[in-house]
């Protein structure tokens, strides 16, 4: 500040005005900014503390009956007793997610319309062009869960380990094939993850969705498939497939013994999960308070329960911790999309 001052004093003097004018000017423009800002602070705390004030929109990108309506609507449902605001749940569909997204990006930044969102939400601007930048228009307000993946092959292929794999593929270079719903799935991501990291090539089969590539799993079409623990475990239980390898950086009980990717190869621990998301210009005190709203609906004994049974992981992470998350996946999952040169159907 002093350095300033006495620069303002040397400007006043070349330009012939009294310095101490110059610097009750300068003082006085400083104070406005002070008051003007310490005004905002106290005009959002108010906000926030009768927040919501008005119905609150959880928005979500694809239909009825999907993971990401069923996930907004259990939350919904647990908000609803918290706030004295109905809480609308509302399908917008469209763009592989984009229409959703920019609308939430582009809503009145006071917390009342919200995004209900999977990890695809940092994938999709990488496949095609989007109306919004997901780093610049949103903020995340709270990671919700934690989804991890795993990697298949069926009891008949042969395979028992990532090891084997690796062996056969480097034998016969794409001889080898792996199913997904569709291109830039989260399937076919995981395994491009994966097979660059061991230096090997893969064949990729996409689907028209899941369940038409979990068909062709089982029956033998392809040879191995990358999907969430939830569908997974199943098969390994029934002896249908074996697990070869899992995302993240941990060891999951339901496949005792399955090497995790983040192990294997240090820096590519990375799991799917959900999350809320509001427009970034929204003030932080109404950010806080509905992250402290969701973590305390999703981390309850009743929707934590209820989630594992799903197949996911209650989380509950905090809004800075879960922007810095956002980021980071962002360029790791742009970095896998670039090197492979992949393309949304």
């Amino acid at each position: 500040m002093d350095w300033l001052l006495s620069r303002t004093a040397r400007d006043a003097k070349a330009l012939g005005r009294p310095a101490a004018l110059i610097r009750s000017y300068f003082m006085t423009a400083m104070m406005r900014c002070v008051i003007a800002l310490t005004a905002a602070v106290v005009a959002g705390h108010a906000i926030a503390a009768d927040f919501p004030v008005k119905p609150v929109r959880l928005i979500v990108p694809f239909p009825p009956g999907g993971t990401i309506d069923v996930v907004a609507r259990l939350i919904g449902d647990k908000l609803r007793t918290t706030w004295t605001q109905p809480v609308i749940v509302e399908n917008r569909v469209g763009g592989n997610g984009t229409l959703a997204v920019d609308h939430v990006a582009k809503s009145a930044p006071d917390g009342h319309t919200l995004l209900v969102h999977a990890f695809l939400l940092v994938t999709v601007p990488h496949l095609q062009r989007t109306p919004y930048d997901v780093t610049r228009d949103l903020v995340g307000v709270t990671q919700t869960l934690a989804t991890a993946y795993a990697l298949a092959a069926t009891t008949k292929s042969g395979f028992t380990s990532w090891d084997d794999v690796i062996a056969a593929a480097r034998k016969d270079p794409k001889r080898l094939n792996y199913g997904s719903g569709g291109n830039g799935s989260a399937q076919h991501l995981f395994v491009e993850m994966a097979a660059n990291a061991a230096r090997i090539e893969l064949t990729h089969v996409p689907y028209k969705g899941n369940g038409p590539a979990q068909q062709a799993f089982l029956s033998g079409e392809i040879d191995l498939m990358f999907d969430p623990t939830n569908t997974v475990i199943p098969l390994v239980k029934s002896g249908r497939a074996r697990a070869l390898l899992v995302s993240g950086d941990r060891e999951l009980a339901g496949l005792p013994g399955t090497p995790p990717l983040g192990r294997v190869y240090g820096g590519l621990g990375i799991d799917g999960w959900h999350g809320i998301y509001a427009p970034a210009a929204t003030p932080k005190p109404i950010v806080d308070q509905i992250s402290s709203a969701v973590r305390g609906a999703v981390l309850s004994p009743e929707l934590s329960a209820r989630f594992r049974d799903m197949g996911f992981e209650a989380v509950g992470l905090e809004s800075t911790a879960f922007n810095e998350l956002i980021r980071r996946d962002f360029e790791r999952w742009g970095k896998v999309i670039r090197d492979n040169n992949i393309r949304a159907d």
